[in-house]
């Protein structure tokens, strides 16, 4: 069974998705090359929208014009469930 972007997009919850890009940051903390890791699983609206809370909520921050960190120093990183392991995984 194969997906389509959208079915894959529909499969996560708002928190799965934020600790998605949470996970993500951590691998490519470059926002150019995150979002376009991300693009083959959310929306670029939705990727966007989550960098964008995590930096309000300070779970994440901007050090520079393009690279955003985990602030493992104010926040703890989530735990990544296991139907996104292998998701990270591949990005």
């Amino acid at each position: 069974m194969s997906f389509t972007k959208v079915d894959i997009m529909l499969e996560f919850s708002m928190e799965e998705k934020m600790v998605l890009v949470q996970h993500a940051i951590k691998k490519y903390e470059n926002e150019q090359e995150l979002i376009e890791k991300l693009k083959n699983v959310l929306s670029e609206k939705d990727i966007q929208r989550n960098i964008d809370t995590l930096i309000g909520t300070q779970k994440v921050r901007r050090i520079g014009p393009e690279i955003l960190e985990n602030n493992e120093s104010h926040t703890e990183m989530p735990d990544l469930p296991e139907n996104l392991k292998s998701i990270v995984e591949k990005l």
